[in-house]
């Protein structure tokens, strides 16, 4: 048993085993609603370390027969944190304990479990203020010191069957009021000026890392200068109104050795006002140099949860106004406001059993890029109903709208249950939908499904110009990994496009070769022709013209897009592995250290082949019509550069772009590089994703529920 020490009035009672049910003979068999147990949850002390710079990021939770009824704060990056949060609970039953859990928040991954420990309510006196340290223990080792908790604890009794209605915060409400932010802060790191050198060229390769609460973004790596210039983009969701800290860090990029430090600077943004954009030339502590970064902090964006009764786009008052707000008329005003997306999470059935006792505790997280908002957990049901709306903001219209099923556990990190992911532009408005959960690399199904409702308003034009800028990034979540297998998928897949172009060049040389005498002659006339009468305007006209033709072989039933999304199939069947066997031994062997060259280049040339063939793909899932919208893009695209083209003499047309190439770092020093195609091409699909974001068919076999009625029957 745990044993506690209590402090309370000046008298402190030390290694109390409270288990013992004598208590019973000073109070009275407790009632329903009797008892108000206030809770002051104080702070950490000596934690366990769970992160690998050797600090944790702990949250604390509260839970009384088996429900969640608390969840603190999140205090990052401290090993003996101060909370000060209060909480009132109403008890039904003391015999029930107070069930107190620490975990290490980790975003996008499983939250690590850092200890527990139990709370004996009956033990506790009336109306009487007591200090409580708790020792956390893990119930798998429990001669592991992970530490203690500080808590000031007060039990009330309630005459009758007093019930308040802020007794206990639901776990729904606890994360409605965490999840939601308070307002965005853009960053453009710009550049920096006078860095250390820390190689032996006397030069760095420097990048940034920034991070704000468990938002964190890695800038891209400038090679060998003291003076590098990026001139990239970051939001960040602002959850205090009082503002908050970001932690800015420049470091070297060494390859085969651990990356060096650079220096580090804070940004205060309590300091800032908010609506204009602050030029900050930011000193670098425990280093060299400046760092010159431009930050916006605007209003929130539009993100909520409510219950499925509270619907906006039920209301034809708020639908009606919503539409004008993203109608055409108003394209031009807020770019970055390009629509909204509405997520009604009803319910899942079938899901796979996590628990020993044959059922799971499951609970929904909906993401769309960075904006991440979860439900309440359903306890002991394969077949939860949450009937939750979210509403979020939608910046870019090509994003995916990630919903994944995971099963809360009592002293472990959540278990993946599955996951759909939806592009926004294949959502159907108002449909109510069965979605087959897939695995957690959207390769294979997975077993139950769950069932949605999404309604996506937004405003074409905004869509249309915000394609040609850059892509939001994600948070830093892993760092990546050497896998054989990627390794091996993204060479085949390269050598699938490689393939392709070789395949184009036999055909053109067999026209060479006149193995065809009749192909050989039409090809030749063409060519004679075109060359004579070659115009520039001819180039966009021919893409128009391929575009055309494979949107009227789709039209037209000869769909040619399916063999290409089936050898895709193929070649990520086998891609499910065990992704700790790759790594297992890496943290018990030192010398892997020599092997992180190695490793870097691996990882290189695998994000080469990632990105080569990635961008292949793409251009072709361009003028396959994978995605309408973008084929539609491009044909207005292609006509007005093919109109342009034809009436304005190239040479006009290259004076321009000189021009504005010349002088555009003249007119706007901080702009932001970007390129419009390769930024146009991020947004169309590869074939490895139009195969994550196909729908799985839903087994027709009625649900469980229904099945039960029938055997009734």
């Amino acid at each position: 048993m745990l044993a506690l020490s209590l402090t309370s009035v000046g008298q402190r009672l030390s290694g109390i085993n409270i288990v013992e049910a004598s208590n019973e003979e000073l109070h009275p068999p407790s009632k329903p609603g009797m008892y108000q147990l206030d809770i002051v949850l104080k702070k950490g002390n000596n934690l366990a370390i769970r992160d690998r710079g050797g600090t944790s990021d702990p949250y604390v939770k509260f839970k009384i027969a088996g429900k969640e009824v608390f969840r603190s704060k999140t205090i990052h990056k401290n090993l003996n944190p101060v909370w000060d949060e209060k909480v009132s609970l109403l008890v039904e039953s003391l015999r029930e304990p107070l069930y107190v859990k620490v975990f290490d928040y980790d975003f996008g991954l499983q939250d690590d479990f850092m200890g527990s420990a139990y709370l004996y309510l009956e033990s506790l006196e009336h109306q009487r203020t007591l200090d409580v340290t708790i020792e956390l223990k893990d119930p798998h080792y429990p001669n592991h010191d992970l530490g203690s908790l500080d808590l000031t604890v007060t039990l009330i009794p309630k005459e009758g069957d007093f019930r308040e209605t802020h007794q206990s915060l639901r776990l729904s409400d606890i994360h409605r009021k965490a999840q939601l932010w308070r307002g965005i802060v853009s960053i453009s790191l710009i550049e920096a000026n006078n860095l250390q050198p820390m190689d032996t060229n006397g030069l760095s390769d420097p990048y940034v890392k920034f991070r704000m609460g468990h938002q964190k973004y890695k800038s891209k790596t400038i090679p060998k200068t003291l003076n590098p210039q990026w001139r990239e983009q970051f939001d960040f969701h602002l959850f205090d109104e009082q503002g908050g800290f970001i932690d800015v860090t420049v470091w070297d990029k060494d390859a085969g050795k651990k990356d060096d430090f650079m220096g580090r600077c804070q940004v205060d943004l309590s300091l800032l006002s908010k609506e204009c954009t602050h030029r900050l030339d930011m000193p670098l502590d425990e280093g060299e140099g400046m760092l010159v970064l431009l930050v916006t902090l605007t209003a929130s964006a539009a993100v909520s949860i409510a219950d499925l009764s509270v619907n906006i786009l039920d209301d034809p008052r708020e639908r009606k106004e919503i539409l004008h707000r993203y109608s055409l008329l108003r394209s031009f005003n807020n770019i970055k406001d390009v629509g909204m997306v509405q997520v009604k999470v009803i319910r899942a059935e079938g899901l796979m059993a996590a628990d020993v006792t044959g059922k799971s505790d499951p609970f929904c997280v909906v993401e769309l890029s960075n904006d991440r908002l979860q439900t309440h957990t359903v306890y002991k049901n394969l077949n939860p109903e949450w009937n939750k709306v979210f509403t979020f903001n939608v910046k870019d219209i090509h994003s995916v709208l990630e919903v994944t099923v995971y099963d809360e556990d009592r002293d472990r990190s959540a278990d993946f249950l599955g996951k759909v992911a939806i592009p926004l532009l294949n959502i159907q408005n108002g449909e109510r939908k069965a979605y087959a959960l897939k695995s957690k690399e959207l390769t294979g199904p997975t077993k139950g499904v769950i069932f949605l409702e999404i309604d996506v308003i937004y405003n074409i034009v905004k869509a249309g110009m915000r394609t040609l800028i850059p892509i939001e990034q994600k948070y830093i979540e892993e760092e990546p990994r050497v896998s054989k297998q990627m390794l091996l998928q993204n060479f085949n897949r390269m050598r699938r496009c490689i393939m392709f172009l070789l395949n184009a060049g036999c055909y053109i040389n067999s026209c060479f070769e006149w193995e065809s005498p009749q192909r050989s002659i039409c090809a030749f006339l063409l060519f004679v022709v075109v060359v004579w009468n070659f115009e520039l305007y001819m180039v966009p006209l021919v893409l128009l013209m391929l575009l055309t033709w494979n949107y009227v072989l789709i039209a037209s039933g000869k769909d040619t897009r399916q063999g290409d999304v089936q050898a895709v199939e193929d070649l990520l069947e086998d891609e499910e592995e065990d992704f700790d066997r790759d790594d297992k031994d890496s943290e018990r062997k030192g010398f892997m250290n020599k092997l992180y060259a190695i490793q870097d280049v691996c990882i290189s040339v695998q994000n080469a082949l990632d990105e080569v063939a990635s961008y292949g793909e793409r251009i072709k899932n361009t003028f396959n019509w994978t995605v309408p919208f973008l084929s539609w893009l491009a044909i207005a695209a292609l006509c007005a550069v093919t109109l342009v083209v034809y009436y304005i003499p190239i040479r006009y047309i290259v004076l321009a772009w000189g021009v504005n190439k010349f002088t555009k770092k003249l007119r706007d020093p901080y702009s932001i590089d970007n390129n419009e195609l390769l930024d146009f091409l991020s947004r169309v699909p590869s074939d490895v994703q139009v195969v994550q974001y196909r729908e799985l068919k839903v087994d027709p076999s009625p649900s469980p529920n229904k099945r039960k009625k029938n055997n009734l029957g």
